[in-house]
């Protein structure tokens, strides 16, 4: 019996569904196109078997479009897929317990389209999931996105087996051909290494020039290249993703927005191949002639369980980086935690990176890292193939790594306005400093097994505060200052157990004062060698203690 106290409306709509199951597929998409959810199986879709979905994700799309915008619907099983073009306005939609497979057919990926690999413009394979200048595009839902990378990767390595080999890529494929004529103006970077091998695996989902984007939900697993990269977007939000790709998968990053504005990363699950979280704007000249910074980004409440880093700034960041927060992260198992890497001739500036409230366990390397020496190259005079990192805090960090902080500027670029405040880090190897000025450490603790705990050489006004370990070791100083200019040693406790708490070398060193101090625990509170300047070292309130002398 009807419920004849159903609204007509509803009656009229359960009749109506109805009827749609039982109506032909032509008659259903016809039907279909005139909703704001547009489910693929209408389009023709079958799940679950070895049937290509792509004309049918197409149609869905060409419809939603048609009628101004809607949702397109992947529901529960298994659909395999070639690419995906999304356009303004339109939702992919995959729901709970669906999975949508993409095809390991190269083929499918032509023709080759607009893209941006590692930092230069070229044309390549289509990304599996693809836009070009939409607005108000979303890929959401609780499913499940699987690339099947691991046909390009093994394609991939065996070039690279090859080179090895022979010292030369083969060029034996038509995707390779196809590469080289599409791009045979390209404005090569400095190191084009990659690019000449002609075969370019394409990141999972790529988006470019749109603005207001939103990934949410979904978990992404075996991307062929980098997982999510956003190019010269503006609002894009990425939230309570997964994203998990084997160990060894070649270059497989998670998440790396390039050039992009106003970015929002939260609640991600993230384990990889390579990197979890980079930041990138271009590489070298034509990085630097684009000009497109990276900038107005936060990354917050992320867990990282596996990749060569946590968060990671450049190596291609020619069109600079500024005014980035990462809060409230765990990395576990990461190779490095906080790295900003960059190399002479690349250029461009990282400026107002602020990271707080981050714990670090199981760090392979350096829990942070600033280095400007990311690859080695002649110094040069200074200009706009320099690169420059300054303004950069640090603050309530703590973990264990094999090391603390491996901090490197350039002679011509030192690192600038950089602090650290609030830090507690177990490692091997201590917090080592080189080529710094403006450098504040404020609490900063570190139980590090070999050398000093703090190691700072070649910089200029360094203020330490209330630094030091709480496990020395027999004939290693605490704090160790080489060719260090203008330095204030303050408000620090010596361990018991402690040889020495200071040691002061090199010719170039001028103008350190220690004091305000309790270094009672400690042998000797400091030992000055004989090529620092007489008067190189002042005392200044120092508190009880063992005074040390020169040698």
């Amino acid at each position: 019996m009807i419920d004849r106290t159903l609204p007509r409306r509803l009656l009229i709509g359960l009749a109506a569904g109805a009827g749609l199951a039982a109506v032909a597929p032509r008659a259903r998409a016809q039907a279909a196109r005139r909703s704001p959810f547009l489910d693929i199986r209408d389009f023709g879709a079958v799940p679950n078997t070895k049937g290509k979905a792509g004309d049918a994700i197409r149609a869905a799309i060409a419809a939603a479009v048609s009628q101004g915008g809607g949702t397109v619907f992947v529901s529960g099983g298994r659909f395999l897929s070639g690419p995906i073009k999304l356009h303004s306005n339109v939702t992919l939609h995959v729901d709970a317990g669906a999975t949508l497979a993409f095809s390991q057919d190269f083929d499918d990926y032509l023709p080759m389209v607009r893209s941006r690999w590692e930092g230069t413009e070229v044309k390549n394979f289509s990304p599996l999931i693809y836009a070009d200048g939409a607005e108000n595009i979303a890929i959401h839902g609780r499913g499940l996105l699987d690339g099947q990378g691991s046909v390009w990767w093994a394609f991939f390595n065996e070039l690279r087996v090859a080179r090895e080999k022979t010292g030369a890529y083969p060029m034996d494929s038509r995707w390779q051909r196809e590469f080289l004529r599409l791009n045979a103006h390209l404005e090569w970077p400095d190191d084009p290494e990659l690019l000449k091998m002609g075969f370019l695996r394409p990141p999972f989902i790529q988006l470019i020039g749109c603005k207001n984007v939103s990934i949410r939900d979904v978990s992404l697993k075996n991307s062929p290249f980098w997982t999510i990269n956003p190019v010269y977007c503006d609002g894009v939000s990425v939230a309570g993703v997964s994203i998990e790709n084997p160990e060894r998968a070649p270059n497989t990053d998670g998440i790396n927005p390039d050039s992009c504005r106003n970015v929002h990363i939260s609640d991600c699950h993230i384990s990889v191949g390579d990197d979890c979280i980079t930041i990138k704007s271009g590489r070298d000249r034509q990085g630097r002639r684009i000009n497109r910074p990276a900038e107005n980004y936060t990354i917050t409440n992320c867990t990282m369980l596996r990749g060569h880093g946590g968060v990671v700034i450049g190596s291609e960041m020619s069109g600079g980086v500024k005014k980035i927060a990462i809060s409230n992260c765990v990395f576990d198992g990461t190779d490095r935690g906080i790295r900003i890497k960059s190399t002479q001739g690349r250029g461009g500036v990282v400026e107002d990176i602020r990271v707080s409230n981050v714990v670090m366990r199981n760090i392979r390397e350096e829990a942070i890292t600033l280095n400007l020496f990311y690859s080695v190259v002649p110094a040069e005079p200074v200009s706009e193939r320099t690169p420059r990192f300054r303004r950069i805090r640090f603050s309530s960090v703590s973990g264990d790594a094999r090391q603390a902080a491996l901090l490197l500027g350039l002679d011509e670029s030192p690192l600038e306005d950089i602090s650290f405040s609030d830090i507690e880090l177990a490692s091997t190897v201590g917090f080592v400093m080189k080529a710094a000025r403006r450098v504040r450490l404020n609490q900063v603790h570190v139980d590090a097994a070999e050398g000093p705990a703090i190691s700072v050489e070649d910089a200029e006004q360094v203020d330490l505060c209330d630094v030091g370990t709480s496990t020395p070791h027999a004939g290693t100083p605490c704090v160790e200052l080489s060719n260090v200019r203008n330095a204030y040693v303050h408000d620090c406790f010596a361990a018991p157990g402690t040889d020495q708490f200071l040691r002061v070398k090199g010719s170039r060193s001028s103008g350190i004062v220690l004091g305000n101090s309790a270094l009672g625990a400690a042998k000797t509170a400091f030992e000055i060698s004989k090529e620092v300047p007489a008067r190189g070292v002042a005392l200044a309130s120092l508190g009880p203690a063992n005074l040390g002398a020169r040698k």
